[in-house]
């Protein structure tokens, strides 16, 4: 393969370039930013190299177009002997955009999130940068077609293994297979171009010619939903009607205004994917049905009881539950710390306590008070109020994280049974929690308003008062760091931003105090940038995590997970602000993000930890949901809860 690179004749008012010896981009910069930001920057790789193609000549120009815009087209050519066939995931397009965690400060000015959405011939990238102010950086396909996209994560960072999480690594733009006689080219153009905000790059999506956007009021159908989305094509309205199929039959849809619609009722559960033919454009779309929500909780409760609880009464283990192989059919437990008896899941507990509140169920509460006695006798000191990391009772890692977890599950077990104990276990966790340094870290899950409400209504006002004192010394810190977020397990994260925005937001209802409501509205406009909108139930209202698969998982593959339970703090966060009138817009948008997990639960009671979403990473395929039901019945919680609203 042979590749040559062309530098394009003159300049442009809106692209500051630098280029290699060889023309391709090192620096992509607007010469009006003034962070100076560089959009092409990246540890490994250069921006528009291309890979996978070794029999194809491969070159590369460049232009700026009437508007400003910077134009690259790739052209494949087929300068042997033979016909060539590409396979999926074979050629790939190299973009290389600094969509890494450091410092926060850094982050917010200098680092980006990246929306792709590979959809046939309509397919774009949205770079939004990650303090959300403009301009940020668009990218939209004019010619060719883009299967799906993999990642190139770095596999060795300096300093401690953690590091690994930060940096999403480059991506991969694969072109759908084609094939080329001797001779022939295949062509892959796209436009990159500036945008003030995520509202104004959707309408330069509606009005590029032939682009195809589809919208639909949910991506998951819980029980005996409708199933709609709209099309529309970008350019001048065309009489000639699209084709839209779904698993080979054609689709009936009606057509008013230049906007197509389909409305069905799903017959069974599963993936629906529409494929979409208007003119010379395709695309698709991608829903998931799912039983309704409360088949899909307690089918969930009776695996939990089933398969993932241990019973060997000889094991400190006795009442634990665990990780399950999905795989193998068996459970599975290691010391090590995301595969243990504790941390995260402790969710399993949680989850089966608040679906008892609801429906009771000897089996279940059976299981229920055996995986409570377990939390007594090895996760927990009830004299000082501590949380260990693992049975028994260890403290090889102190780690703050895991004291929320423990104390929602007494708050729900209060709920569940009134009795008072409940809530004097609560109150030690939390002041636990406050004495080893809780009030200057971003924990996750602090039911701060419930608990405070739960108190009040038990009459245990004095208590309540002092969560509220607890709580507000957290939310101080919080609103003086403002965007300056601390370094946790990972530097930056959207698991950082929702607790703090969900803290704002409950703190204001709490107290009644501006200052919280003031940071709440900084902190949601931060949370939102990691959010998607692409047409495909994996993406859609789901927050950008890509490490969680490799911690949690069998696979322990890096790389984007689409979706990942903790996505549903955001859920929490625009439910929160969505009970506040100067926010509730933002509630409006909660209840897509909650449903945005529930593609990890399967109808029959199973789970997946992580949806690991590239076609592969680092060479090894992906797309898949992990084998693991570890650590994600939090997603299905906070989706139940959060409803219930």
């Amino acid at each position: 393969m042979s590749e040559q690179y062309q530098i394009p004749e003159g300049t442009s008012p809106q692209f500051q370039l630098q280029y290699d010896s060889e023309g391709r981009i090192l620096s992509l910069r607007h010469p009006g930013d003034r962070y100076g930001m560089n959009w092409a920057k990246s540890d490994e790789g250069i921006w528009g190299t291309v890979t996978g193609c070794q029999q194809l000549d491969v070159r590369v120009t460049r232009a700026f177009t009437d508007a400003g815009r910077l134009r690259e087209t790739y052209y494949f050519v087929n300068n042997t002997d033979f016909d060539i066939y590409t396979v999926g995931g074979g050629p790939g397009i190299r973009l290389v955009l600094p969509d890494y965690y450091t410092e926060a400060g850094v982050c917010m000015t200098s680092c980006c999130h990246t929306h792709l959405w590979c959809g046939g011939t309509s397919s774009y990238v949205m770079a939004l940068r990650m303090g959300g102010e403009a301009p940020h950086l668009g990218l939209v396909l004019t010619e060719g077609s883009l299967q799906g996209y993999s990642v190139e994560r770095m596999t060795s960072v300096p300093g401690s293994e953690g590091n690994l999480s930060n940096h999403r690594g480059n991506f991969l733009l694969h072109p759908e297979p084609f094939h080329l006689c001797p001779g022939e080219e295949y062509r892959i153009s796209w436009e990159l171009l500036w945008f003030e905000s995520r509202e104004e790059f959707a309408g330069i999506l509606e009005r590029t010619p032939g682009f195809l956007t589809v919208r639909a009021p949910r991506w998951i159908i819980l029980g005996q939903e409708e199933l709609e989305f709209s099309v529309t094509a970008g350019g001048p309205e065309t009489a000639e009607d699209p084709v839209i199929t779904c698993q080979g039959r054609q689709v009936a849809f009606t057509r008013e205004n230049g906007r197509v619609r389909v409305r069905e009722l799903p017959e069974k559960t599963g993936e629906y994917r529409y494929e979409i033919h208007w003119g010379k454009s395709r695309t698709f779309a991608e829903f998931r049905v799912l039983p309704d929500r409360e088949e899909l909780l307690f089918s969930r409760c009776r695996f939990l009881a089933e398969k993932q609880q241990c019973r060997e009464e000889k094991s400190h283990l006795y009442g634990a539950f665990l990780i399950y192989d999905l795989e193998e059919g068996r459970q599975f437990y290691s010391h090590k710390n995301d595969y243990n008896g504790g941390r995260e899941r402790v969710g399993m507990g949680v989850l089966l306590a608040h679906a008892l509140r609801k429906h009771p169920d000897p089996e279940l509460m059976e299981s229920l008070k055996l995986y409570v006695d377990y939390v007594i006798r090895e996760l927990y000191d009830g004299d000082t109020g501590e949380v260990f990391n693992d049975m028994p009772r260890c403290r090889d890692y102190i780690r703050l994280y895991n004291y929320p977890f423990v104390a929602q599950l007494f708050l729900e077990m209060y709920q569940l049974e009134g009795k008072d104990l409940w809530l004097d276990e609560y109150r030690k966790v939390v002041e636990c929690f406050y004495r080893e340094g809780g009030s200057h870290f971003y924990a996750i899950g602090i039911p701060m308003k419930e608990s405070v409400d739960v108190f009040r209504k038990a009459g245990r006002e004095a208590e309540a008062d002092r969560l509220v004192e607890l709580y507000r010394k957290q939310g101080d810190f919080m609103a003086k760091c403002g965007r300056n977020y601390p370094a946790h397990e990972v530097d930056y994260e959207q698991s950082i931003v929702a607790p703090a925005a969900i803290y704002m937001c409950e703190l204001y209802q709490i107290t009644g105090e501006e200052t919280y409501l003031a940071e709440a509205a900084r902190q949601l406009q931060v949370l939102e940038l990691f959010q998607g909108d692409q047409p495909d139930y994996h993406l859609n209202q789901v927050a950008i995590r890509h490490w969680d698969g490799y911690w949690f998982g069998k696979r322990k593959l890096l790389g984007d997970t689409f979706p990942h339970y903790w996505s549903s703090l955001s859920g929490w966060a625009y439910r929160a602000a969505g009970r506040i009138p100067q926010l509730e817009t933002y509630g409006r948008r909660a209840e897509a993000t909650l449903r945005g997990v529930l593609s990890l639960f399967g109808e029959d009671g199973s789970a997946s930890c992580a949806m690991v979403y590239p076609m592969s990473v680092n060479g090894q395929s992906a797309h898949f949901y992990d084998p693991w039901a570890n650590d994600q019945d939090w997603g299905l919680y906070y989706a139940v809860k959060y409803q219930e609203d």
